[in-house]
C-alpha cells in the first residue's frame, strides 16, 4: 500500500497571504536597517553539490559516451550572504551539514562582524533547532525564520543558481579535489570575475507570487 499523501497545511491564497505579510513586517524592516548601516543581515542557506558530469546539451548521429564519476561524493556549502554589503561567509565540508556546521557558521558571522545581526534562514531541522537557537541567542544573534516554502526570499537561492552556471556547468571533473577546488575558487572570485552577475541578481528586490502565477504553472 503506498503512501497516504498528506493535504497542505495552506492554500495557495493563505500561502500567498503568508509571504506577503512576512516579507512587509519581518523582511523589509530589518533590511531597512542595514541600508541604514544599523544592522547585518544575513541569507543562509545549503548546497549540497554532488560530483558528476553537468551537461548543457547533447545531440549526435552517432552513440556518445560521456564520463561520468564513481559513487556520489557531495560537497556540502552552508553559506551566509549579507544581503547589503554582499559579503559571502561559508562553512564547508563533504560530509553532512548539521546542527554542528550551523553552529559554526553562526560562529564566524559573530566572529567577523560588528554590530546588531539579523539571520535570515528556513526551517530545516538542524537551523531550526535548541541547540542553534541557544548559541544564536548566547552571540547575540536574531534568528528570523521564513516562511515555509519560501526560497523565492532567500537570496542565497540565487547565490547557488550562479555557482552551478559558472562552476559546474557543461564540465566534467576528473576526481574530487578538482571538482571542489572549482566550486571554491567560484566562491572566491563570486565579487571579481562574476561580479555582473551578482548586480543583476542578487538585489533585494523579492518576487512574490499571486494566484494567477501560480494556476499559469
Amino acid at each position: 500500500m503506498g503512501a497516504i499523501p498528506l493535504p497542505p497545511k495552506q492554500t495557495v491564497e493563505e500561502h500567498n497571504r503568508t509571504q506577503a505579510a512576512f516579507l512587509r513586517e519581518k523582511l523589509e524592516p530589518v533590511l531597512a536597517q542595514a541600508r541604514a548601516k544599523r544592522r547585518s543581515v544575513f541569507f543562509v542557506d545549503a548546497a549540497h553539490f554532488v560530483q558528476g558530469s553537468f551537461l548543457c546539451c547533447v545531440w549526435c548521429l552517432v552513440r556518445m559516451f560521456v564520463r561520468g564519476s564513481s559513487g556520489r561524493r557531495r560537497y556540502n556549502v552552508l553559506g551566509a550572504w549579507n544581503g547589503v554589503t554582499r559579503e559571502l561567509i561559508r562553512v564547508t565540508n563533504d560530509t553532512r551539514v548539521s546542527s554542528d556546521t550551523m553552529i559554526e557558521l553562526l560562529g564566524q558571522i559573530a566572529l567577523r562582524t560588528k554590530g546588531a545581526i539579523t539571520v535570515v534562514l528556513d526551517n530545516a531541522r538542524y537551523q531550526r533547532c535548541e541547540a542553534v537557537e541557544t548559541e544564536a541567542k548566547r552571540l547575540g544573534i536574531e534568528l528570523l525564520f521564513l516562511p515555509s516554502y519560501s526560497p523565492n526570499l532567500n537570496l542565497t537561492e540565487r547565490l547557488w543558481k550562479i555557482t552551478k552556471k559558472k562552476a559546474l556547468r557543461g564540465k566534467h571533473y576528473p576526481d574530487f579535489a578538482t571538482f571542489l577546488g572549482a566550486i571554491d575558487d567560484c566562491l572566491n572570485r563570486i565579487h571579481t570575475d562574476h561580479r555582473d552577475a551578482l548586480a543583476s541578481l542578487m538585489t533585494l528586490k523579492f518576487q512574490t507570487f499571486d494566484n494567477a502565477s501560480f494556476l499559469a504553472a
